[in-house]
């Protein structure tokens, strides 16, 4: 049947791969809330606990795994690590999932403002 489509095409077997990977990383709350606070803005560990609710250690563990994956991008300076999205267009893929779970939620409209500014440079 989807022969007789003249335009469908199916993504390669390793970029569906690759896909599946960075969304089952997406799929904890956590590091959600970790990868839409750097949507908004560099920060580090001690303001990515706050914002995430979690400690430190918690969110050092889940940045090394986005790390891993090429998700986020960390710098030094001095004894502290900043960590930014590594590629901007993240924060599409992170408003679209947010908006989609939350379609009723009040006050969703204000946080989703928030990553405006990083899906429009995505």
């Amino acid at each position: 049947m989807h022969e007789e489509i003249e335009s469908f095409r199916m993504p390669p077997h390793d970029v569906a791969e690759r896909a599946a990977t960075v969304l089952s990383l997406l799929a904890e709350p956590t590091r959600l809330r970790i990868l839409w606070a750097l949507a908004q803005g560099e920060t580090n560990v001690g303001c990515l606990a706050q914002l995430a609710g979690t400690t430190p250690t918690a969110v050092s563990q889940h940045l090394a795994r986005l790390r891993l994956a090429g998700l986020v991008t960390a710098r030094r300076e001095g004894t502290f690590a900043y960590y930014t999205v590594a590629d901007p267009s993240l924060a599409r893929l992170l408003a679209d999932a947010v908006e989609h779970a939350g379609r009723s939620e009040p006050g969703l409209a204000d946080a989703l403002a928030a990553v405006a500014g990083s899906v429009e440079e995505a």
